[in-house]
Parts: C-alpha cells; structure tokens; sequence
C-alpha cells in the first residue's frame, strides 16, 4: 500500500472497470485456502530451498498470488491446464524471493516508489495492466480505466487493497529481476584474442578426405560382453546415468474421441447456425449465445493476427460477409462473420535503443548524449540494430532487440510519438530523440495503419456425445473390476484384444503418459500410495478412460545397472567395436586401404571443412574428429583414429588455407558479447538455483 496515498494525490477520477475483476479474483479460495484441513500440518513438505522447508501451505498461498495475477489478465479462472504454468511461476518465485533478493541487496538494487508509481500509471505502465485495460470501443489501451481504479483503492474494502498490495510487490520484483539480467548481460565482454580465434575458427577452411566407418560394420554377435564389464563401466561413468524419481507403468486406454455420428451432429448444427448468422443483424450477440470460445466477438487492430483458420480459406475478407464453416487445427468448426471493417487510430511498430539520463546534471546528459551518437553512427555504419540495442539498451525492451511491438501515437511521450509518426519510410531515424527519459536511437519497423476489423466468430467444438462417454466408460470400468492385480489385468486384456501400453521411466514430474496428455492424475497415483503389481481405478483423461498398472518404482540417485543396462550395454559394445576396428585398419598406411577393409565404410573428400563446425557433412556430429583433423601440420598428414558416437572417423589434410589477418575484429567481438550476455540470464539462474541445492517434491501433491 505504500503507493495509494501517493496515487490519490496525483489523480482523481470515479472507480474503473476493473474493480469487479479484481472481486472476482477474491472468490478463488478452494481446498488449498489456509484454513483447509489439507494444510494442518507442517510436514506437508513440497520442497526445499537453501535449507529452508517449502510448506504446503507457503505454496498454496503463492499459487494463490498467481491465480489471481492470471485472473487480473484474462478475466477468467486458469484451467487445470493452465494451472500447471500458474503452479511452476509460483514456485519459480519462491527460488527468486529466496535466492536472488539476497544478491539485489548485496548490489543495491532497488525499485523506488516514484519507479513504481511510473509503472502502474505513469509513462512506462507494465504490460500486465496495458493488456487487460482495452477499450472495447477503440481496441487501445484506456488509460483512464488505470486512473479510476487506482483513485478508488483507498475506499475499496480491505481484501481488494490487500491483492493490489501484492500486485504492486509483483510489480516491483519483476522489475528489480529486470534490472539484475540487464547488469549482467551488459557485464559480459569479449577480448580481441577471444574474437580473433573466433575469426579464425570460422574462416579456417581444410580440404580433407573423411574415412567413416560405422559401428555396424561389426555384427554385434562377434562382441562378447559379461555383466562385471558393464558394471565397470556404470562406475566410471556413474555422471552420464543419473536417475530421477521415475515409475514403470502399463496401462490400457479405453478411447472416448467423438464418433461418426458426434461429427455428423457438430457439423449440421454449425451449418445452420452459420445460415442464421448470416441473417442475424446483433451479431454480437448471436455468437454470445451460440458460440463456444471464450471471446466470440473481437476487435482486430494494426499489428494483430487475424486466426489463421480465416486467413488461410480466404483471400480478402469484406465488410457483412459470413466465412465457413471451416474445421480448425483445434478439431473444433468455426465461421466468421466480418461485421464492421473502418479506419481507427493509427498503429505502428518501431524498435528503440535507450540511453537513460534520468537524475543525471546537464554534464552526465552531454556524455550519455556522446555514446548514443557515437552508437548511432556504428548502427549507420552497419552494427544490426537488434545486436546494437541487446548490448547498449536500458531498458527492458533492450532483451527483446529494442522491438516496442505495435502502438498507437498516444501510446508514448510526445517527443517520442513525433518523431516515429513523421517518420516517411521504415528505417533508422538519422538523429537521436531526447526524451525525460533519455535519449532514443529508433529504427520503424512497420509504418502506420488504420485498418481495423471486428469479427463475430462462431465456433462449436467437436467432442463425445453423452453416449460415446458411456460406453467407453462401461468397458473400462468392467476392465478394472476384474484386474484384481497385474496378473488379471494382462490376462483380462488379452482375452478381451485390449492393447498394453508401456510407459517405461516416466518422470515424477511428468504430465503425459507416452501420447496421452494431462495424465497427472494417472502419475500421481503411481507415485502416490500405489504398490508394485497393484491395478488402478478408472482414470478419465482428455480423450479417452485409462486402467493402469504399476510394474516398478525407481528412487533419485546413481543409476542401477538393471536400470540402464541397454544404454551401457550399447556404450560398451561402441567401445568394443572402435578397439575392433582400429585394430582392423592398425598398419594400413592410407585412407583408401583402410576402406578396403570395410566394404560398408565411406570415403569423401570434403573441400570446405571449418574449424568452427562440430558436424561432418555425411558423418554426424564429430567435434573431436575435426580437432585433430586441424591439429595436423602437413598436406598428406593422417589422423589418429577418432572415436565418436557414430563410429570411427580417420582423416587426411589435403590442404589447409589458415584465416588472414584483418584490421578489426569488432564486430565478432560484439557476436561473442551478444551471444554470451542472451545465455546469462539463464546460466545464473541454474547457477543460484545449483548452490540453493534446490529440491523439488511437488510431484506428490499437484
């Protein structure tokens, strides 16, 4: 609440319409709320974090935030499916309040209130509020929506003020994450000796001659290999087999996708609704009552997509006309009606490099206003805008080349606003525009339009009737009563040609058995109070009835050998192979000798093989091959031979032409930077998460 007072002073108009938006999100509560009896007791562990025990009930509260923050965006309650992304941002935020705050304050950074107040209403509102502000007059953001509701905050009841305090929270957490990948993406730096051998990898080219020799040259019957082999190898090489906690599952699936006759029916209701909407005159609500998606009726501006399912049955849409039925890539039937087609606000997209001076004296202007010019003229001189703006921007476009998306002229300040819309062609501004913000370097991107299109769309999904569920159901629920355990339940399905599925190694965390998708239900069983043999109730999926039957359990850690014996298995035979092979070719003094011993090897000359590349064209992926083809010294030389995952690779150096010197290796400087700082956000990430020892049991509640 610390921003309210502070608000009201600077505005101060009625309520807005977000307000019931906001109460509905208040509703939410369910069996996860504080005062559930599922949250009793603080053994209810769902993870760790740095040492500290994640209760159920912290999650459920974080999820909670989440819930309503989604809610505030759509205006609707996530799906489960949803809720799965809703779910993994809680917890992501629970890793960041507890491992990165400690590093903010250690550097200092912070969100002041006047940065906030900027945020929520001021020139730089955050894109969670501009989304769900939109006129549905104009299609643009309405400003003054913001404005009311913010003014009526300090009457509102205590649980509204309560939800806008964590928004603000949200608002001010995600800014600072902002600002700490931007200090660290802008700290990488490539040296010239960095950029020189990249040059060099890139621009050394050998004309060679590839001897490949796969491992199937050798039948897998001449290799022998005992159990106390693989176990050596499992040892050694413990690092490349490690095991999460995963289950072994057969299951049968009972099908419950819409039959002919549900298709038949779909399709004549859909046909004679489109007749009627053809007819309608309040299209608006027709599709309101008739359609099934979420939002049947759209305003289309510059800049956004028209559904692809139109655009790809028809040419050029006119203004009254009804288009389809057509069948989407959903499996569902919609029709379009183009109920209005005019001339609305303009709308054009540009990208911007900021140079912030804000709180700077006129002396730390004149040298923010140096660099951007100086930048401006390497972008002239031909620096890529987007690498130019990752690497010098300021804000949090910078991450995103600088691209501001599509907007409207009064979407911006004014000087910035000017300059963009007088712009007569796409391209880079020739000068700098100075702001309160800063300074700007603009590219256009896409000059202004005005076409807007609203749409009535009419769609009707195709899914199972009543009696198709049913009788599914039926089979598989007689299928389950009579698989008292595993044994019963192969026999019962042979007897009856069901087919047994294997889902071998699911992950714990996994949502999807093999090709069937939201099987949550189905995995958490498994790992939940189920035993080895034991046969499941009837699980109800998307689109079909499930029975499953657990056949193993399998605990984090090192591998077991019954585990992954076919992996090392395969791991060892390669290794048996190559020592076979190169023993088979030991003495012969060229490539094509070599070959002569294998009549399934092949031989290529390959004329512009790059240090840079880890891919022999033909080959595969053979990194180590072509380090020691470049390590030779001589036209004529051989390698070794190399062992790589796909066989054996010998070769010979033809001709080696060495990369020239060049004057300036600027621009593979800025490549390796751009290229290293787009990596940083997430290597930190894994990095903070790796020393908070991170450890994740969610698996067993959600």
């Amino acid at each position: 609440m610390a921003l309210i007072k502070q608000i009201r002073q600077r505005t101060g108009l009625a309520i807005g319409v977000i307000a019931g938006g906001l109460i509905l999100f208040l509703l939410g509560g369910d069996l996860l709320s504080p005062n559930s009896t599922l949250l009793s007791s603080n053994q209810n562990i769902v993870g760790e974090i740095a040492g500290e025990d994640i209760t159920l009930e912290e999650y459920s509260q974080k999820i909670e935030e989440f819930k309503f923050s989604f809610q505030q965006r759509t205006g609707r309650a996530p799906v489960e499916a949803e809720m799965v992304s809703v779910r993994e941002q809680a917890w992501q935020a629970m890793i960041v309040e507890r491992v990165f705050d400690e590093e903010y304050e250690k550097l200092g950074l912070t969100v002041s209130d006047a940065e906030l107040v900027d945020m929520v209403q001021g020139k730089n509102i955050v894109p969670e509020l501009r989304a769900q502000l939109v006129n549905p007059q104009t299609g643009q953001f309405d400003k003054n929506q913001l404005i009311s509701f913010l003014q009526s905050l300090e009457t509102a009841d205590p649980a509204q003020q309560a939800f806008w305090a964590q928004q603000e929270q949200l608002f001010a957490q995600s800014r600072k994450r902002v600002k700490y990948d931007n200090l660290l993406a802008t700290s990488e730096y490539a040296t010239t000796a960095e950029a020189k051998m990249e040059y060099k990898a890139a621009n050394s080219i050998a004309d060679a001659s590839i001897l490949y020799i796969p491992y199937y040259v050798i039948p897998d019957g001449e290799v022998t290999i005992s159990d106390s082999e693989l176990t050596a190898y499992l040892n050694k090489n413990k690092e490349k087999f490690q095991v999460g906690n995963s289950a072994n599952i057969e299951y049968v699936s009972f099908s419950i996708l819409p039959s002919g006759q549900d298709s038949a029916e779909v399709i004549s209701n859909i046909t004679q609704l489109t007749e009627e909407l053809k007819a309608s005159t309040e299209d608006s609500a027709f599709v309101s009552r008739f359609s099934e998606v979420q939002f049947p009726f759209q305003t289309y501006r510059p800049g956004d997509q028209l559904p692809a399912s139109l655009t790809s049955n028809v040419g050029e849409i006119q203004k009254g006309e009804t288009y389809g039925p057509f069948i989407t890539a959903n499996s569902t039937y919609v029709t379009y009606k183009v109920t209005d087609q005019y001339s609305g606000t303009p709308r054009m997209r540009a990208s911007h490099i900021l140079f912030s001076t804000e709180g700077m004296d006129d002396a730390g202007k004149a040298s923010v206003k140096d660099q951007a010019q100086s930048v401006l003229e390497e972008i002239k001189g031909g620096l890529a805008f987007a690498v130019a703006a990752r690497q010098y921007g300021q804000d949090g476009t910078a991450q995103n080349g600088g691209d501001l998306g599509w907007f409207a002229k009064e979407d911006f300040v004014e000087p910035f606003a000017n300059a963009t819309y007088a712009a007569r062609a796409t391209g880079l501004l020739p000068s700098l525009v100075e702001t309160e913000y800063g300074y700007h370097i603009i590219e256009v991107t896409e000059m202004p339009q005005s076409d807007y299109t609203k749409l009535a769309v009419l769609e009707l999904e195709l899914v199972a009737s009543d009696a198709t569920r049913d009788e599914a159901y039926r089979n598989a629920d007689t299928f389950a009563a009579q698989s008292g355990n595993r044994n019963q339940f192969t026999e019962n399905a042979t007897d009856n040609n069901y087919r047994i599925i294997q889902a071998n190694n699911v992950d714990a965390n996994a949502r999807n058995l093999n090709n069937l998708t939201n099987a949550r239900s189905v995995i958490m069983w498994a790992f939940g109070d189920a035993s080895i043999g034991e046969v499941s109730p009837v699980f109800e999926l998307d689109n079909s009835y499930v029975v499953a039957s657990l056949v193993a359990k399998k605990e984090e850690g090192d591998a077991k050998l019954e585990d992954v014996r076919e992996q090392v298995k395969q791991q060892v035979m390669n290794e048996k192979k190559a020592a076979m092979i190169k023993e088979k070719i030991s003495g012969k003094a060229t490539l094509e000798e070599m070959k002569a011993v294998f009549e399934d090897a092949s031989l290529n000359n390959l004329p512009d093989l790059r240090l840079s590349t880890s891919v022999i064209p033909g080959v595969g992926f053979a990194p180590k091959a072509i380090g020691a083809l470049f390590s030779l010294k001589e036209s004529g030389q051989i390698t070794q031979s190399v062992q790589e995952d796909i066989g054996v690779v010998v070769a010979r150096m033809n001709t080696l032409t060495l990369a020239g010197e060049i004057g300036d290796y600027t621009g593979y400087q800025t490549q390796l930077t751009q290229n290293a700082s787009q990596r940083m956000s997430y290597q930190i990430m894994m990095a903070l998460q790796d020393l908070a020892d991170v450890k994740d049991y969610r698996y067993k509640f959600f």
